[in-house]
């Protein structure tokens, strides 16, 4: 039977997942820390699957905050169903800006765990999206957005973002990080990428779970799903209130503070790793 102490590990993990899922800040690079710290007594198989798996919980989260954005179907007594074909349109675009990330990760998934996934190489990841993120909103201090509603947002734009999300196959990067980026370049504003990088968010990790739940199986002893489920739990309940946190942060302020951020930690990565 798995111990208190396992437990309140299981909870600080499910927390730091919740919080970094949703920052642009990476949470590959979090946990590459956090992990040298606070060690699960599993193996590194069931491990592998678990920092995967909790952000499912990270997922319901949304489909939560965002339902009524996100369900095209209206239910009305003793009527027919009504259909938002606005709705539907933003999964289609959803569905276009998934399809670069998925080939991509279906190819080369495999080489990148086992050749990028290095202290160095995140440390790097961090630092330069930190830059980025700087020079981006201050290059876009002075300019209107082309983009301010979800309605506006193109299939073009879609496939656009969805090519920057390939580069969160990068350890280090964030997925959120690279959609953001990709969309404060091409002219689409803060709350309108922020929105559709939460949609975007429901296939690619729901996706990415199943995968790794595949390669591990469904077969799990008692402790292993005692600790899925804490993590799961732990991560919906913190990702609620990260998301809303996010959301109205935004409304006021850029995305500076989260590129300094990253700067710091990327120097703090390097500098544990590589200095001791």
């Amino acid at each position: 039977m798995i111990d208190l102490y396992e437990i309140l590990k299981v909870i600080i993990l499910g927390i730091i997942e919740g919080i970094t899922e949703w920052l642009p800040i990476s949470s590959t690079g979090h946990m590459l820390l956090v992990d040298e710290f606070i060690k699960l007594n599993m193996s590194s198989e069931f491990k592998e699957m678990f920092f995967v798996v909790i952000q499912l919980g990270a997922i319901l989260a949304v489909a939560v905050i965002f339902w009524k954005k996100m369900f095209p179907f209206q239910f009305k007594e003793k009527k027919e169903p009504i259909i938002k074909m606005d709705i539907i349109s933003l999964w289609m675009k959803v569905v276009v800006a998934c399809i670069p990330g998925a080939v991509i990760t279906i190819l080369f998934d495999d080489y990148v765990e086992a050749n990028f996934k290095t202290p160095l190489v995140i440390a790097l990841a961090l630092i330069v999206y930190g830059i980025l993120f700087i020079v981006i909103e201050r290059k876009n201090k002075n300019k209107v957005p082309r983009v301010n509603t979800m309605s506006e947002l193109t299939y073009k734009d879609a496939l656009a973002i969805g090519a920057f999300q390939v580069l969160s196959i990068i350890p280090g990067t964030s997925r959120s990080g690279s959609t953001i980026i990709g969309g404060l370049l091409i002219g689409i504003s803060r709350m309108v990428i922020a929105e559709f990088t939460f949609f975007l968010a429901v296939p690619v990790m729901f996706g990415l779970s199943a995968i790794k739940l595949l390669k591990f199986g469904f077969v799990f002893t008692q402790s292993q799903l005692i600790v899925l489920l804490v993590g799961t739990i732990t991560a919906f309940i913190i990702s609620i209130l990260v998301i809303k946190f996010f959301i109205n942060y935004i409304k006021k302020h850029d995305f500076q503070v989260f590129g300094w951020y990253r700067i710091v930690i990327g120097i703090v990565v390097f500098l544990y790793f590589y200095l001791q």
